[in-house]
């Protein structure tokens, strides 16, 4: 058996790195995926464009303007000077956001009076104008704290200044809220998947496109023995392919690995299990490789979307939610971020570790036992 099992081994490493293109595929794909994710996917608002309509140009509104410019959230791009030049840059998108201040801002605010200022936002956008709008509310309320503390000096004295609330806020885990160190991990999600699938549903498929599928069933081997033989070297593949996404993310984007590699690779092994489980399935129903091909990404972008890798779980409706409960890719997604970010170990993880390891068994199985028949 075992050397049966090394000739097929053998044979399926020749096949696949005897064509340049698929060693490409393999290795060089994952560390330009890391790359591309780790600098452009990137959801810190900073340098909104902002135009400054100061209606009432004084002391006041220049202060109020400075203290944007100078938060490193916003850029003063543009200078208006009237409602029809606002309504043309908010068109032609040259600004995102608009400052406005009428007329009598200082007035208002050396009589006791209320202030109004306006923002403007672009919303095509939602998440942008949404962040930004909280940039902006957080600016103006230290301007407004400002401006009591100053009448209160001025009326009586600052031995009577009124007590405050002084918060001071932490991160756990993602100490500077940086969105890389939350995207990166996610992308040993995505390869595995991507690896486990592709690989393992085209490689058997295409040994009936080109036909040596009838002359390895005359051959001694084993339904067991070929079923291994195609699914170990991509499970060597992929555990390379996460060795080589965590060393980028950890000595190139610096995300903190602050739990345990050998867990990362347990979990991984795990997820394994359901990924060569539901490529082989798909093998068995495809003919071609471009059906494999359709049939693996049918599965993998809805598996994707569910799984919490850009959108949270908990605001997906709750039907949809229950979904998700049946997404190896949701769980897979926890564990990776929890030992990355968090260090979490097997005391905390145990139960997604255990669902996902009875999901790769059971999709195992039914794949197997598939494949059993259609041979």
């Amino acid at each position: 058996m075992f050397e049966r099992l090394r000739q097929m081994l053998i044979k399926e490493f020749i096949q696949v790195f005897r064509d340049p293109r698929m060693r490409f595929l393999v290795f060089a794909i994952p560390c330009i995926e890391v790359l591309v994710i780790g600098y452009a996917v990137n959801m810190d608002v900073r340098n909104i464009r902002t135009g400054v309509y100061d209606l009432d140009a004084s002391p006041a509104s220049r202060d109020l303007v400075a203290r944007f410019a100078g938060s490193g959230c916003f850029q003063v791009t543009e200078q208006i000077g009237d409602d029809r030049h606002m309504r043309d840059l908010l068109d032609r998108g040259a600004v995102q956001i608009v400052l406005r201040i009428d007329h009598g801002f200082q007035g208002d605010l050396r009589g006791g009076r209320t202030a109004a200022v306006q923002i403007i936002l672009d919303g095509s956008d939602s998440n942008t104008a949404g962040i930004a709008l909280g940039y902006a509310g957080r600016i103006t309320a230290q301007f407004s704290q400002q401006v009591l503390v100053d009448r209160f000096t001025r009326a009586r004295g600052a031995e009577l200044l009124p007590a405050g609330l002084d918060l001071r806020s932490r991160a756990w885990f993602n100490e500077n809220l940086e969105s890389r160190n939350y995207m990166v991990p996610g992308v040993i999600v995505i390869v595995v998947s991507l690896m486990g699938l592709l690989l393992t549903s085209m490689a058997v498929v295409r040994e009936k496109e080109i036909g040596t599928i009838e002359q390895i069933l005359v051959t001694p081997i084993t339904p067991l023995e070929f079923i291994l033989g195609k699914t170990l070297p991509v499970a060597v593949i992929a555990f390379v392919d996460v060795t080589l996404i965590t060393l980028i993310g950890a000595f190139w984007f610096e995300v903190p690995i602050r739990g345990s590699v050998p867990l990362l690779y347990l979990a991984t092994a795990l997820y394994l299990l359901t990924t060569l489980g539901v490529g082989l399935f798909i093998s068995t129903i495809s003919q071609t490789q471009q059906q494999a091909m359709m049939g693996t990404f049918f599965f993998l972008f809805p598996a994707m979307l569910l799984s919490g890798f850009s959108f949270p779980i908990a605001n997906m409706p709750v039907p949809v939610q229950w979904l998700t409960l049946a997404n190896p890719l949701a769980y897979f997604l926890i564990l990776v971020r929890s030992i990355f970010l968090q260090g979490v170990g097997p005391e905390l993880l145990w139960r997604e570790m255990l669902v996902l390891g009875i999901m790769g068994v059971v999709t195992l199985a039914l794949a197997v036992r598939r494949f059993h028949k259609t041979l």
